[in-house]
């Protein structure tokens, strides 16, 4: 697992290929990056991962964005549309990047 913090947001990578270690690990974690956006980075993942896999990152997105922060996963080749519209998954780093930008700035405005 890789971590990489620029600003107020924090890069998670998993390095290792395991998504079951990989979720333990981040969940484990949480604690110490539940001050920041977070964007979840399974890129490295050759093969599709199933929906299921993917919502078990839904409880920590809804607690982090319930706290106000930005929670996002990034996965290539996918169908976005089988997950729930309130779970941010996107297929590069630029968007979810961007996507925190706009965030950042509707909890300014007060939105």
């Amino acid at each position: 697992m890789k971590v990489d913090q620029k600003g107020h947001t924090i890069t998670i990578k998993d390095t290792q290929g395991d998504f079951t270690s990989f979720l333990m690990k981040v969940t484990h974690q949480y604690k110490s990056y539940e001050k920041h956006n977070i964007i979840i980075d399974l890129l490295g993942y050759k093969e599709e991962l199933p929906v299921s896999d993917l919502k078990l990152f839904l409880p920590m997105s809804k607690k982090h964005k319930k706290a106000k922060q930005s929670f996002i996963v990034v996965v290539a080749d996918f169908d976005y549309n089988a997950l729930p519209e309130k779970f941010t998954v996107v297929p590069s780093l630029l968007e979810a990047h961007d996507i925190i930008e706009m965030e950042e700035i509707e909890r300014d405005l007060g939105f």
